[in-house]
């Protein structure tokens, strides 16, 4: 199994797991499909192996590519019904039933083979948003973003994972002192938020399992946050857990590609 970051943060989330037969994407934020074609070419994926897409919620910045991906494609959506929802209220294209793969927030769903599970998160998408904890060829990886704290269900979808993708959003003191609005800091710092780089830290400190192998840090913001103190609250996590895990960053502009 091959996981791979084709865009993270503010500006667009694309995730993508691939078992040399099929892609998953999870969430499609990215401007363009012709954007995810590229990416996915890049590392030598091809972008005939998609079968389907995982939405974790409806935000502009996880959906982005949906209208020309129903148009000009025929992957599933995967997506609870309230999402399913939201996301044909955002593009105003009807998601085909057929294509539709639909999801209940702490149930398993067979793809084919694949074991897709929602769990849910605190976030303000009105449409709710989960994590998504997939188990495919025997590895396990939860796709962990835009919370505003980490709950049981978060935990329950990192449970004995070799990879997790956990959000590390913001450092507070730079948002603090930044130059966002009061009512954005407000947002962000609030339950149904982002986590920081410290409530990362102290989420990842009780994911660590021995199974776990590859953390990724994403939606870092390009505005209140630096890939090193991500990185060094979460190394300091992984150092108290003894746990020999990589540590891997996510950007918004380059893909990273891991060997599960």
């Amino acid at each position: 199994m091959r996981y791979a970051s084709l865009a993270s943060g503010s500006r667009g989330n694309c995730h993508a797991i691939n078992d040399g037969e099929r892609i998953l994407l999870i969430d499609a934020g990215i401007i363009s499909l012709l954007e995810i074609w590229r990416r996915l070419e890049s590392i030598g994926w091809s972008y005939h192996d998609v079968r389907g897409v995982a939405i974790t919620h409806a935000h502009s910045d996880h959906i982005r590519a949906v209208r020309v991906i129903l148009y000009k494609t025929n992957w599933t959506i995967l997506a609870t019904e309230s999402t399913l929802h939201a996301i044909e209220e955002a593009t105003g294209w009807e998601v085909p039933k057929e294509r539709w793969v639909p999801l209940m927030e702490g149930h398993g769903c067979n793809w084919g083979g694949w074991l897709i599970t929602p769990w849910p998160v605190p976030h303000d998408a009105e449409s709710g948003t989960n994590a998504f904890r997939i188990e495919a060829g025997g590895v396990r990886v939860a796709v962990i973003t835009d919370l505003g704290m980490a709950t049981e269900s978060a935990f329950k979808c990192a449970k004995d994972v070799e990879l997790l993708v956990l959000e590390a959003n913001y450092d507070e003191e730079m948002l603090r002192n930044g130059r966002y609005p009061p009512k954005l800091k407000r947002r962000i710092l609030s339950r149904s938020g982002h986590l920081s780089n410290d409530d990362c830290a102290k989420a990842l400190a009780k994911m660590i399992s021995p199974a776990l192998r590859h953390v990724v840090l994403a939606h870092l913001s390009d505005e209140n946050n630096y890939p090193e103190l991500a990185m060094r609250a979460a190394a300091k996590a992984l150092r108290f857990g003894d746990s020999r895990a990589r540590l891997h960053v996510a950007s918004q502009n380059e893909v990273l590609e891991i060997q599960i």
